[in-house]
C-alpha cells in the first residue's frame, strides 16, 4: 500500500478509493510516473491546451468504425467482446491508466423469441391473413439482416396474441384515450395504433390498458422525425431520413435499474422480486412497426377524421376507427392480430471502469461515462459517445505515461452495460456504492450520443455546472463557421436572457433519458450531458431519424451525421476540457449562485400561476419566498468567500471545506420520502413534473392533482406537505453554503 499526503493529512490510498479493486485496494502501480503532488496544484492551462490539440478526429472515426462494426445488444457475445476491448485498452501498461476492471451484474433482460417471431397481421372475418407487417427491416446496405440483428420488438412487453378492431390513438397519452372515449369510440378489446412521442413507450401500453385496449402498436411518423419525407428516394440511403421499413426498438419498462432488485445491486446475494409480480412492465402486449406498414393500417381505417393535431405525414386523412372501411384494401370487419412472444431472462451484464488516481485528492472522484450496449449497430447511440470516451482516455493516459501530468482528483471512466433496457449498469453501480459515491463524487459527466448532428453544442445539466461548460466552450473553436468559438456558435442556436450575465446559451435540464439519471435523481450529484445536435430551425425531428433502428450504422454517421468527424472532435474537446477543469482546478469550478436564477424563476412561476389558487385555500408562499432569499444570500456570500481565498495563498483546509460545500450542495435537495410513488426520484427540484407550470415539481404536481380530484382537504394537505418539503430543502441548502462553523 502506498501513502499520500492529502491537504496536510496522511491518508491511505486503499482507504481513499473503494469501488471493487478501484475503490477497495487500489493504489498507483509501482514504477508509475507520478509528479510530486502539491496541495496547491491547480489547473495547468498548458496541459489543457495539449489535451485539446491531441484529441484527433481520425482516431475517433476509427474507434467508431470498430465499435459499430457488429450489432452489440446488451449481454450478447459482441457486447462482451467490447467489454474485453475496453479492458485491454485500459489495462495495457502503455495506456497510462492506473487500473481497470469489469464488474458484472446479474440482471433481468427481455428478448424476442427466435423460435416464434413476433408478428402483426390483418385477419379477415374468415380467419385468413390478408396483410402482414414486416418482421425485419429492409436490407438497404447489407447490414440490416443477419443472426445478430435483433428483430424489432418492445422489450419487456408481455407475450400474448390479442386480436381486435384497430383504433388510432395518436401518441397514446391518457388524454388521447380519454378523447377517443369521449367521442364514443368503443375501446374495449381493440388494438391501438400509436405513434412515438408524447408519452413514454411503456406509458402507452399502461394508458391503453386502463381503457380496456388489448394490444398496442407503435410506429414513427415521418412528420415527427423526417420532416414529412416518406418515399424511398427521399430517405436513407439517399438521405439521413428514416426509410419506410425503419422500426424504433426500445425498452417499455417504466422504471430504471434492474427490475428485480430495486434499490439493491443485482449481485447474486441480493433479494430479488418475483418476476411475475414485479411492477413497471407493460400490462398488455406491444409491438413496434415501420411507418410503411403503419400507413397500410392507418390509411384504411374508418370512423371519424382524427383531430388536426393528430394528423401526420403518411399521405392520407388519419381516421380514428374502430375497424377498416369497406372500400379499402382489407375485407370489412377485418381485425388486427398482434402476436408477441418475448421472453425475460437473467443475464450477466458488465460495466467497464478505467481509473486515473488523483495526486492530491484521490478521495474526490470526477466520473465520466457512457453506455456501451446498442439495439443494433448503434453507431450514433451509443458508439459515438464511446468513440469519444476512448480517445479522451487515450490522450490523458499518454500524459500519465510520460509523467507530465496527474490530476488533482481521481478520474473514473465508465462504460455502462444494459443502458438500453433501463439505465441498468449505471443504476446498479450507484446502488452498490451509494454511500461512497454520495460522499466523494464531485460531478458526473455523461456523453452518450456525442453527435446527433453537426450544427451546434447541446448541453444539459444542473445549474452549478453551467459555468464550467461555458468556460470550456469559450476556449474551443467551433467546427463551423470558422472564427467562432463553440460558445459563440451555441448562442446563435439556443439562448436565453440571464439577469446576471445577459444573453447566454440555454442549458437544458436533465430528465431520465440516459445514465446521468441515477446520479442526479438518486445520489444528488451535479451532473451534465454534452452532445452536438441539429439546427432546430431546419428540422422538427424529435431525435436523429435512424434512432434505435438497423440503419444506425458507421456509414450513416460517416456520410450524413458528421462527415470528417469534426463535431465528434468538438464534443471530445468540450467534455475533455470540462473533465480537466473539474479534476484539476484548485477550487471546484461549480457556481452555486447560478442555482439562484433557477430558484427565482421557479418562484416567480409559482407566484404567477399558483399563487391565487393557493390563497383561496389559505396557503401562503411567504416561507418559500424567504427560503429562496436565504439561498440567494448564502450563495452570494460563498462566492465572495471563494473570491477572497483565490486572491491570496489559501489554507489547504479552507480550500477543502469550501470545495466540499460546492460538491455537497446538490445533495441537500434530496428527500427520499418526498415522492413515494416515484422510484429513485428524490431531487425536489428535478423530479418529474406532470403539471404544465414550469416550477417546483412537487408543488406543481400536488396543485394539479388537488384541482382535479374529489379528495378535497386531503389533496390540499398534500400541497401543504410538498410546500414544506421544498422550504426545508431550500433552507438546508442555504445552511450548507453558509460558513462551516455556522449552524
Amino acid at each position: 500500500m502506498q501513502w499520500v499526503k492529502v491537504l496536510g493529512g496522511v491518508v491511505g490510498a486503499a482507504a481513499l478509493l473503494g469501488l471493487g479493486i478501484i475503490l477497495g485496494h487500489f493504489a498507483i502501480p509501482k514504477g508509475a510516473n507520478v509528479p510530486a503532488p502539491s496541495v496547491s496544484q491547480d489547473l495547468d492551462l498548458e496541459i489543457l491546451e495539449t489535451v485539446m490539440q491531441q484529441l484527433e478526429a481520425s482516431r475517433i472515426r476509427e474507434n467508431l468504425r470498430e465499435l459499430s462494426r457488429e450489432p452489440h445488444l446488451a449481454s450478447s457475445p459482441r457486447d462482451e467482446a467490447l467489454v474485453q476491448l475496453l479492458l485491454q485498452r485500459w489495462q495495457d501498461p502503455e495506456s497510462g491508466l492506473d487500473a481497470a476492471e469489469a464488474p458484472a451484474y446479474e440482471v433481468l433482460l427481455s428478448f424476442p423469441s427466435q423460435e416464434q417471431p413476433n408478428h402483426v397481421a390483418v385477419v379477415s372475418p374468415t380467419g385468413s391473413v390478408v396483410f402482414s407487417c414486416r418482421q425485419s427491416e429492409q436490407n438497404l446496405t447489407g447490414e440490416q439482416v443477419g443472426p445478430d440483428v435483433v428483430p424489432p420488438y418492445a422489450a419487456y412487453a408481455p407475450p400474448g396474441t390479442p386480436q381486435g378492431l384497430l383504433v388510432y390513438a395518436n401518441r397514446g397519452t391518457e388524454e388521447d384515450f380519454m378523447n377517443l372515449q369521449t367521442q364514443g369510440i368503443k375501446l374495449e378489446g381493440t388494438i391501438a395504433l400509436t405513434r412515438y412521442g408524447g408519452a413514454g413507450r411503456g406509458a402507452k401500453a399502461v394508458n391503453a390498458a386502463k381503457y380496456g385496449v388489448a394490444g398496442v402498436l407503435v410506429y414513427t411518423d415521418p412528420a415527427d422525425i423526417n420532416d414529412g419525407q416518406s418515399s424511398a428516394n427521399e430517405t436513407f440511403p439517399n438521405s439521413w431520413c428514416l426509410p419506410p421499413s425503419g422500426v424504433e426498438r426500445g425498452s417499455y419498462y417504466e422504471y430504471f435499474g434492474d427490475p428485480l432488485t430495486p434499490y439493491l445491486p443485482a449481485n447474486p446475494s441480493s433479494f430479488r422480486l418475483d418476476p411475475d409480480a414485479a411492477p413497471g412492465f407493460p400490462p398488455i402486449p406491444a409491438q413496434p412497426i415501420g411507418f410503411d406498414d403503419a400507413k397500410s393500417l392507418l390509411c384504411n381505417l374508418q370512423g371519424p377524421v382524427a383531430p388536426a393535431a393528430w394528423q401526420g405525414a403518411l399521405g392520407c386523412d388519419y381516421r380514428l376507427g374502430p375497424g377498416f372501411r369497406s372500400d379499402g384494401d382489407f375485407p370489412a370487419d377485418s381485425q388486427v392480430n398482434v402476436s408477441v412472444h418475448n421472453r425475460r431472462e437473467l443475464r450477466n451484464s458488465s460495466n467497464v471502469l478505467g481509473i486515473i488516481r488523483g495526486a492530491v485528492e484521490p478521495d474526490r472522484y470526477v466520473l465520466y461515462g457512457n453506455h456501451r450496449d446498442s439495439w443494433v449497430h448503434g453507431a450514433v447511440d451509443p458508439s459515438s459517445g464511446t468513440a469519444v470516451l476512448l480517445e479522451l482516455s487515450r490522450v490523458l493516459g499518454t500524459l500519465l505515461k510520460k509523467g507530465t501530468w496527474r490530476p488533482r482528483r481521481s478520474i473514473v471512466f465508465a462504460s455502462w452495460g444494459a443502458e438500453e433496457f433501463g439505465l441498468i449498469g449505471s443504476t446498479e453501480f450507484t446502488e452498490e456504492f451509494f454511500s461512497k459515491l454520495q460522499e466523494r463524487t464531485v460531478a458526473y459527466i455523461n456523453v452518450d450520443i456525442s453527435v446527433f448532428a453537426n450544427a451546434t453544442l447541446r448541453a444539459q445539466g444542473t445549474p452549478p455546472v453551467q459555468s464550467v461548460i461555458f468556460a470550456a466552450a469559450k476556449q474551443i473553436p467551433a467546427p463551423s463557421p470558422v472564427g467562432l468559438s463553440i460558445y459563440d456558435n451555441w448562442i446563435r442556436y439556443s439562448n436565453r436572457s440571464s439577469p446576471a450575465y445577459g444573453v447566454v446559451p440555454s442549458l437544458g435540464s436533465l430528465g431520465a433519458g440516459s445514465d446521468y439519471a441515477p446520479f442526479i435523481h438518486f445520489l444528488g450529484i451535479s451532473s451534465m450531458d454534452i452532445a452536438y445536435t441539429y439546427d432546430r430551425s431546419k428540422t422538427s425531428a424529435r431525435i436523429y431519424p435512424t434512432y434505435h433502428t438497423a440503419f444506425d450504422t458507421f456509414g450513416y454517421v460517416d456520410k450524413f451525421v458528421d462527415p470528417g468527424f469534426s463535431s465528434h472532435q468538438a464534443v471530445a474537446r468540450t467534455a475533455g476540457s470540462v473533465l480537466l477543469r473539474l479534476s484539476d482546478s484548485l477550487f471546484l469550478p461549480l457556481n452555486v449562485s447560478d442555482y439562484g436564477e433557477t430558484l427565482r424563476s421557479f418562484l416567480q412561476a409559482a407566484q404567477q400561476h399558483l399563487g391565487g389558487l393557493l390563497e383561496q385555500h389559505s396557503i401562503s408562499l411567504g416561507r418559500l419566498v424567504t427560503a429562496v432569499e436565504k439561498f440567494e444570500a448564502a450563495a452570494k456570500a460563498l462566492e465572495q468567500h471563494r473570491s477572497a481565498l483565490q486572491k491570496g495563498s489559501p489554507d489547504p483546509l479552507q480550500v477543502r471545506m469550501l470545495n466540499d460545500q460546492l460538491m455537497l450542495l446538490e445533495r441537500t435537495f434530496l428527500n427520499p420520502r418526498a415522492f413515494p410513488e416515484e422510484r429513485y426520484y428524490s431531487h425536489v427540484l428535478w423530479a418529474p413534473r406532470t403539471s404544465s407550470v414550469a416550477t417546483f415539481p412537487g408543488l406543481a404536481n400536488a396543485c394539479s392533482r388537488a384541482m382535479n380530484t374529489s379528495l378535497g382537504s386531503e389533496a390540499w394537505a398534500e400541497v401543504r406537505r410538498q410546500l414544506s418539503i421544498l422550504v426545508v430543502a431550500l433552507e438546508g441548502a442555504a445552511a450548507t453554503l453558509r460558513p462551516v462553523a455556522d449552524l
